[in-house]
């Protein structure tokens, strides 16, 4: 025989609501004493701490003739449950940028490297590429076959040197930035300044790195004339090297020589 708080437990547990008078009804049967009376709730007792067989008796003891689906429903729901995972907090909108880890910083080109020799050879300054990283030597190859071109040009053969050889990256450690726009900037400032002290007829940049870092071109501009800004009509030439290794290209240099010549020839006349 269960106890009314009992009852009571098992009722609530399969959601059937009973209503017990408090009063006597007129012309109703009278009550049970038991069932009038207040009893203190049981303390709950939690779900994990007991067993299956445990509750399954529990269940079953309550089991009367028309209830074995409820009772079943009942043992169901008196089983342990696995713990429920806690909720993922919602993210606002406005956070999520916040919490996003801060994109790294681009990182700096590698510095380029090349040295240049600055010349003069009349009405002409000669911004040119020294093959080996050292100032050209009498007998060097490449400093004869620069000699043979401004001779072929009708200037002077044995032109001036104009400062030390620009060397780059111009110190090898620390962290300044070196990279490509920082050398343009360099070269095309120390021709500029020279420039500034004696004008000239026409600026040639022999080999690449003349060509990219003072006439802002590329290897397309071989045998081209250039207006660079600040610098003046500028003539983009091969370099030594270049021409020593392959000599075909010694007679589209010619053609257009024969069409630059004017600039110096002209400006000589003057």
């Amino acid at each position: 025989m269960l106890t009314e708080p009992r009852r009571r437990a098992y009722l609530n547990a399969m959601q059937v609501v009973s209503w017990i008078p408090r009063v006597a009804l007129p012309f109703a049967a009278p009550s049970r004493p038991e069932v009038l009376a207040r009893a203190e709730p049981e303390p709950p007792v939690a779900p994990q701490a007991l067993a299956a067989p445990v509750v399954e008796e529990r269940a079953a003891a309550a089991v009367t003739p028309g209830t074995g689906n409820l009772a079943a429903a009942l043992v169901e729901r008196l089983k342990p449950s696995a713990p429920s995972p806690a909720p993922v907090p919602a993210v606002e909108p406005g956070s999520q940028a916040e919490a996003a880890p801060a994109p790294a910083a681009p990182e700096r080109a590698a510095p380029p490297r090349f040295a240049l020799q600055l010349l003069r050879a009349g009405q002409c300054l000669v911004l040119v590429e020294l093959p080996t990283g050292e100032p050209f030597q009498s007998r060097d190859p490449a400093y004869l076959l620069l000699k043979d071109l401004l001779r072929a040009a009708g200037l002077p053969d044995s032109p001036q040197l104009i400062g030390e050889p620009v060397r780059w990256p111009l110190i090898t450690r620390g962290s300044l930035d070196q990279g490509p726009p920082a050398a343009l900037e360099y070269v095309q400032g120390f021709v500029a300044a020279q420039l500034e002290a004696q004008p000239c007829a026409c600026l040639w940049l022999v080999g690449l790195p003349a060509v990219r870092f003072a006439g802002e071109a590329d290897a397309e501009a071989f045998n081209r004339e250039l207006q660079v800004d600040g610098l003046g009509n500028a003539w983009a030439l091969p370099g030594l090297e270049l021409l020593m290794e392959e000599p075909q290209r010694k007679a589209e240099l010619w053609r257009a020589m024969q069409r630059v010549m004017r600039r110096w020839n002209d400006s000589r006349d003057e």
